[in-house]
């Protein structure tokens, strides 16, 4: 059973997302990537209620910016998704989850070195350039939950 409910469109939204945002850190870390955006669709809490579709997390306005580098760039984004991105986005979907974005909601690249919390999140580990966030204990225990 996949962690989340999804279509052959949403595998090819994500895997263009993972490339866009990691591509320069390999697969490993297009699959981290991935991690976030499967935790930000199964949360449901703090910055991430009421997500119900890959797109809903992809597209995510806060604070009046997309939620993610990539879309507010636009340029980078809007590179086709090719076969081995597909592949890993399905993975992420299906079921991989590792450690440090096993449980994270946020990543970031800091150009430096990675703050120990980031928005008073604690951060759960690094991936070459990326910092990676997950909630506090008590504030998001469904990202915690099933698969």
């Amino acid at each position: 059973m996949p962690r989340v409910n999804y279509r052959s469109s949403d595998v090819d939204l994500m895997a263009r997302m993972m490339r866009a945002e990691a591509e320069g850190e390999g697969k490993q870390g297009m699959l981290y990537v991935g991690n976030v955006i499967v935790n930000r669709l199964k949360a449901n809490c703090l910055d991430f209620l009421n997500l119900r579709a890959i797109p809903h997390v992809i597209y995510q306005v806060q604070g009046g910016n997309f939620s993610f580098e990539a879309v507010q760039k636009g340029n980078v984004f809007y590179q086709r998704a090719r076969t081995a991105e597909k592949r890993l986005a399905k993975q992420n979907l299906d079921y991989w989850r590792e450690h440090p974005g096993k449980y994270a909601l946020w990543y970031f690249n800091p150009y430096a070195p990675c703050p120990p919390t980031w928005y008073d999140q604690p951060q759960s580990g690094q991936y070459k350039n990326h910092c990676y966030y997950e909630p506090k204990a008590g504030t998001c225990d469904s990202v915690y939950k099933g698969s």
